[in-house]
Formats: C-alpha cells, sequence, structure tokens
C-alpha cells in the first residue's frame, strides 16, 4: 500500500482500519473484582487491548488527569472528579495519566487521593519526569521520590520522560546529567514497570529517540486534523515499523475536535444523528491497530460517559461511509482557519500579562460558530452581526490580557508543544481586532 516509506494520507490511513481487523476482548480482568457479568446488560464496558511482551490488558480508554473539573478559585473540583473516576474505572477505565505539573502540581496529589481507594493491582497509573526541572541528578531523583509519594504508591505501571521536543534539552538532562541512566535503574528496581516518552518534536528527532533505548512505549499527539497537518502519520508508522505500543494524547486535541464549525458538524450528523462530534475523533483513533490506549482530559461527567460508550466493547472501526463523511468534514473545518491551540497552557504565564489560551479559546469559538467576520464575503447585515460577537467576546478578556498587548517577544512559543507562531496568531488576531473597529 505503501508508496513511499512512512508517508501515508489520512486517507489511507483509514483504509487501514477496515472492519474486522482489530480485535477488543472484554473487560474482565478483576478491575475492583468488577465482571462483565456483574454489570447490568446495558451498562458498557471499555474495551482492551494486550501490550506485547506483557501480561497487561490496557484499556482503551485513559483517563488523562490534566484537565478535571475546576471550582472558582481555581483548584480541582474533588467531589465531581472523584464521581467521574468512580464511574470510569466501574466501567473498565483504569488507566490513569497524571505528570509533576498538572494542576498546579496538584493533580498527582489528587491521583494518589483518588487511586488509593482502589487496589493497588487493579489499575495502571502513568506519571512523568518533568526534564525542564531537572537541573542535577539529585533533582531528577528527588522528583521521581516526590511522585512517588504524592501518589500514594511503591511504583509506577508506566513513566515518562515529559514532552521531549528539543534535541539539546534531552541531551543534556537525560545524557549528560544521567537522568535515564536512573531511571533505568529504577525499573530495574521494580518501582518503574514501563518506561517511555511523549513526544512534540521533529521526526528526524523522533527518529533519534527510537534508537535510544528499548521503550516500551511511546506517547505521541494524534488525532484527524494532526495525521496529515502536523505529519503524526509519520510518528505513528514509524512506531508501528519498529512494534512499539502506541499510547495516544489529544485525541480529541484539546476540545478543538469535539465541537467543529455548524457545515462541518452537519455531514458527520447527517450519519449519525445521535453520536456526539468527539465520538468521531475517539473513534478514528482506536481505529488504528497500533493503538493500545488512548488518553481523554475529561472535565465534566457527560464527557466520561460518552468516551466510555465511544470506546466500549461494542466498538467497531470506521466504516466506508464514516471514512467519507469524516474526511468531508475536515475539509470543511479547515477552510475556518483555526488556530491550532490545546489549551495546554504551557505558554503560560506571559511576562506582559497577556492570556494566550483567552484569545485563541475566543477566536477560535468564533470560527467553529462561523461569526469570523469578513467585509468582503459577508453581506453589510451579515458582516455587522458577526462583528458585534467577535468584538463583544474579545472586550470580555481583561483589557490587560488582550491580544494586542502581546510583545511579539516569542519567548512563549519555546514551551509550546504545538510549535505554534504564537506571535503570528496574536498578531493577526490584532489586526482583525483593528480593522473592526
Amino acid at each position: 500500500m505503501e508508496k513511499k516509506k512512512n508517508q501515508l494520507s489520512r486517507r489511507e490511513a483509514l483504509k487501514l482500519f477496515g472492519t474486522g481487523i482489530i480485535g477488543v476482548a472484554m473487560a474482565t480482568t478483576g478491575i475492583s473484582s468488577i465482571s462483565a457479568r456483574e454489570v447490568e446488560p446495558k451498562e458498557p464496558m471499555v474495551a482492551r487491548r494486550k501490550q506485547k511482551g506483557t501480561s497487561n490488558m490496557a484499556p482503551l480508554l485513559g483517563f488523562g488527569m490534566m484537565r478535571f473539573p475546576t471550582l472558582s478559585d481555581k483548584s480541582i473540583d474533588e467531589e465531581l472528579s472523584l464521581k467521574m473516576i468512580d464511574y470510569a474505572y466501574k466501567h473498565g477505565v483504569n488507566y490513569f495519566d497524571t505528570a509533576f505539573n498538572y494542576h498546579g502540581g496538584t493533580s498527582e496529589i489528587f491521583a494518589g487521593k483518588a487511586l488509593k481507594r482502589y487496589p493497588r493491582a487493579s489499575f495502571y497509573l502513568a506519571t512523568k519526569m518533568p526534564g525542564w526541572m531537572v537541573t542535577s541528578l539529585d533533582k531528577a531523583k528527588e522528583i521521581f521520590a516526590t511522585q512517588l509519594e504524592r501518589c500514594q504508591v511503591d511504583y509506577f505501571d508506566y513513566y515518562l520522560l515529559h514532552s521531549i521536543s528539543r534535541e539539546a534539552d534531552y541531551v543534556r538532562v537525560y545524557e549528560e546529567i544521567g537522568t535515564l541512566d536512573y531511571l533505568i535503574e529504577e525499573k530495574k528496581a521494580g518501582r518503574i514497570r514501563n518506561l517511555g516518552f511523549s513526544f512534540h518534536g521533529s521526526n528526524e528527532l523522533f527518529d533519534k529517540m527510537l534508537e535510544k533505548y528499548d521503550w516500551d512505549f511511546v506517547q505521541i499527539q494524534l488525532n484527524y486534523h494532526d495525521w496529515d497537518q502536523i505529519d503524526a502519520k509519520y510518528l505513528y508508522k514509524r512506531l508501528e515499523e519498529k512494534d512499539i505500543p502506541c499510547i495516544v494524547m489529544e485525541p480529541i486535541r484539546g476540545g478543538m475536535l469535539a465541537k467543529l464549525n455548524p457545515d462541518a458538524e452537519a455531514v458527520l450528523k447527517g450519519v449519525h444523528p445521535d453520536k456526539s462530534i468527539a465520538s468521531w475523533a475517539l473513534r478514528y483513533v482506536a481505529s488504528l491497530p497500533g493503538v493500545l490506549t488512548i488518553l481523554s482530559g475529561m472535565s465534566a461527567m457527560e464527557h466520561v460517559v460518552d468516551n466510555v460508550h465511544t470506546l466500549s466493547t461494542e466498538f467497531q472501526p470506521l466504516n466506508d461511509e464514516e471514512r467519507v463523511a469524516l474526511d468531508k468534514a475536515l475539509n470543511i473545518f479547515l477552510k475556518t482557519r483555526p488556530i491550532r491551540c490545546t489549551a495546554c497552557k504551557y505558554c503560560m504565564p506571559c511576562k506582559f500579562g497577556v492570556d494566550i489560551p483567552a484569545n485563541f479559546m475566543h477566536y477560535n469559538k468564533c470560527v467553529n460558530e462561523s461569526n469570523i467576520p469578513e467585509r468582503d464575503s459577508q453581506s453589510p447585515e451579515e458582516f455587522e452581526r458577526r462583528k458585534k460577537i467577535f468584538l463583544e467576546g474579545y472586550y470580555s478578556i481583561p483589557e490587560e490580557a488582550r491580544a494586542d498587548k502581546c510583545r511579539l517577544c516569542g519567548r512563549c512559543e519555546r514551551s509550546c508543544p504545538q510549535r505554534l507562531k504564537i506571535a503570528d496568531e496574536m498578531e493577526r488576531i490584532t489586526k482583525l481586532v483593528q480593522s473592526l473597529q
């Protein structure tokens, strides 16, 4: 099928999915002593996939602990979050992914509190080494010990080198300081069961990383938007070639693919009126046979319920009609020129006070709702309607945090996992606002 090594179009990738090429096992591996027979017939259980070379039966849906619902003070809404975790766990979701810096450093602590209620052998816990904080080997050891303490566990099932994006940073932290050797020793000691890395860099760096160590798994950003737009297909195919289990982050691209613009949504609703837009994104990723677990940063109970139903044991890969519809919807969506921000907030804080994600979120909301004013292509009445909506939303952002306060320094771009030209995007929003005044 491949005309060139590692080069597949989005359409070719979808053809790989087919029907019947993916076996999904029922969740009968003793999660909190719950078996399929003990659950009411209509209650879904998340499908499972076996990790090659291990006895692990990973859930197709993993719980990303980066976007819990929050209270007015920005702290985690623990009451609601515990209910979400309990629902997920009861329905077979027993892979939990956290990190040192999520929720301002409180995600690991909350993970420990939440998961302590379950038998340790009944769930998989993943966290990550924040390389940007590692100034010495002693610091790396201190961070790892802190993570075990925060999470209230004796070992991590999956441990990652967090967000590898620049070779120089990797070499300094993991080779020169010796952090990788240290983590390998922790694996030998049993405090790490599977060692891998999450990635946000170039294809060239990815190839180099695959040769650094015999990784147990690799976590990449993959969704139907990024398959071609940021060449996620290359990363996926390389993992497939190396027979390395693939864990997927950002399957819904930080929520971007949960709500498209009306014309794109109409295409998908025409095929499945009763299915959520987000479910299409999850099914796209789940239809790839090399994917072990799909992480979703769920922030509301309805997200958990919908995702569990989407990736249950009843899951079926996309069929031909669905592949055509998704391809058509994406092409419509791409014409609206959204900003590829996932609201991860790695770019924050801005030293000049600009709220980068808020500006991008407002712009993308207007894009998705067909409310970007374009004087030359809209009737005067329609232009004025969109102008009013756009400016009202923009001016609802505090004045000191608006895009026009950006100094175009580019400092934030060094921290962006999406490699966005943030300064250019801020300037684009500023020019649009100026043209409407």
